[in-house]
């Protein structure tokens, strides 16, 4: 539908370039470039979506065919050729070729083989080679010793409350207070867990820095108490780079994508797990939405608000309706009790009470999505107490990847933008 110039008068005040308030013109940066852009793109359907419905609808009312959507990818010659030598001998000998490194799609060749002992005898060999060669990195850089027959879950990303570090850490201490309370034969029938965060942090951003802080004073307990470190162990990855995460990523049998539904325009380090046969769990949020559609949603550990809901839940809490689940306030309490040390959590875990203001009100809705977070991970201990079951999955998920090669997303780059064609190597 064509807007009318009545209807197009209304929409001026939010679409114009330059502000007139005369005490601060300010040039809006974001409507710059839709009006001078040639095409607008997200990098993920969601965010695309997003964009359309919300951010820039009134632009869509008028231009609607300069608005389209471009799906992140990673390069398969680094993020599982280069990085993973052992699963990617492993890929090509079961499709009979090395041509997947140049066209992912012929991935889903090993469906197929989902089921067969012999693959998945060969598939567990490479991945506990990949855990020991991690293993061996987090002793190096940090004198832990981890047992690559427990569980690996990762979560490595920049620092940023919208990524919620903080939730998984807050989900760890609560796995370690109920280690505790347990009995040593109850202990015994615990999924034993190595659970390793690590990122950057920008260096005034103070919050992040107390996460950091965090996770690093729960590791420091509970990978020093004699009952549980067995079961549980915390891990901060420090210098976290490139070539540190081509070390994590193969070694990985878990991987945390938990950002607040709405907040993650894409993020790739989702398809690099993937593609290397880890799991994820993760909230309906960037190609999380696709990975899980491409993986199948019985390999994919989902949780959480969905993004349609964010805004109405901020809402709730602001107006004084949110009722926390016991189990956030325990792990809350916990840390507050002084049990991982004398440093004062205060301003971070008063970031996530009150209803509303700054610094305050749990924007990123860590309290509203942790009961849900907590039923997923007990999922996934159950999941992988089934070796068979686990090892499926994992196939099914480099099955699934297929999609998240950058090849696809430069293609379509070149075909649907800029219309212009491949010049191949002679």
């Amino acid at each position: 539908v064509i807007p009318t110039r009545k209807d197009m008068e209304g929409k001026i005040e939010s679409m114009r370039v330059l502000d007139n308030n005369p005490q601060k013109p300010v040039v809006r940066m974001a409507n710059l470039c839709v009006v001078a852009g040639h095409t607008v793109n997200g990098v993920a359907e969601l965010h695309s979506n997003i964009l359309k419905q919300e951010l820039f609808a009134d632009y869509v009312s008028i231009w609607p065919n300069k608005f389209q959507n471009k799906t992140n990818g990673i390069t398969p010659r680094r993020w599982l050729r280069f990085c993973n030598p052992e699963l990617s001998e492993i890929v090509t000998k079961w499709l009979k070729t090395d041509q997947w490194t140049s066209n992912l799609d012929l991935l889903t060749g090993l469906r197929k083989f989902a089921d067969d002992e012999k693959l998945h005898a060969e598939w567990a060999a490479a991945k506990l080679a990949s855990k020991k060669r991690l293993a061996k990195h987090v002793l190096d850089v940090t004198g832990v010793t981890i047992d690559p027959n427990n569980l690996f879950d990762i979560q490595i990303k920049r620092i940023h409350e919208y990524k919620r570090q903080l939730l998984n850490i807050l989900g760890a201490v609560y796995r370690y207070k109920k280690l505790k309370e347990m009995s040593a034969e109850e202990r015994k029938k615990v999924t034993p867990r190595t659970v390793m965060v690590g990122g950057k942090a920008f260096a005034t951003y103070t919050n992040a820095k107390r996460i950091v802080k965090l996770v690093n004073d729960v590791g420091a307990v509970v990978n020093n108490d004699a009952d549980v470190n067995q079961y549980l162990k915390v891990v901060f990855i420090p210098n976290y780079n490139v070539s540190v995460a081509e070390v994590l990523i193969p070694g990985s049998e878990l991987s945390q994508h938990i950002s607040t539904a709405g907040m993650e325009a894409s993020g790739t380090s989702n398809m690099k797990f993937s593609l290397n046969g880890c799991v994820i769990i993760g909230t309906l949020d960037g190609a999380n939405v696709e990975i899980r559609e491409e993986v199948g949603q019985d390999n994919f550990f989902l949780f959480g608000a969905k993004a349609d809901q964010i805004a109405g839940l901020r809402k709730e809490r602001e107006d004084g309706l949110f009722k926390p689940d016991p189990r956030f306030e325990e792990a809350k309490q916990f840390i507050r009790s002084g049990a991982f040390g004398t440093y004062d959590y205060t301003p971070l875990l008063d970031s996530l009470e009150g209803n509303t203001g700054f610094g305050r009100g749990d924007y990123f809705l860590v309290g509203y999505d942790f009961p849900s977070y907590i039923d997923a991970q007990a999922r996934v201990d159950e999941a992988y107490k089934d070796k068979k079951k686990w090892i499926k999955m994992s196939i099914l998920n480099t099955a699934g990847s297929g999609k998240f090669s950058s090849d696809r997303t430069i293609d379509q780059y070149a075909k649907e933008i800029w219309g212009i064609s491949a010049c191949p190597v002679p």
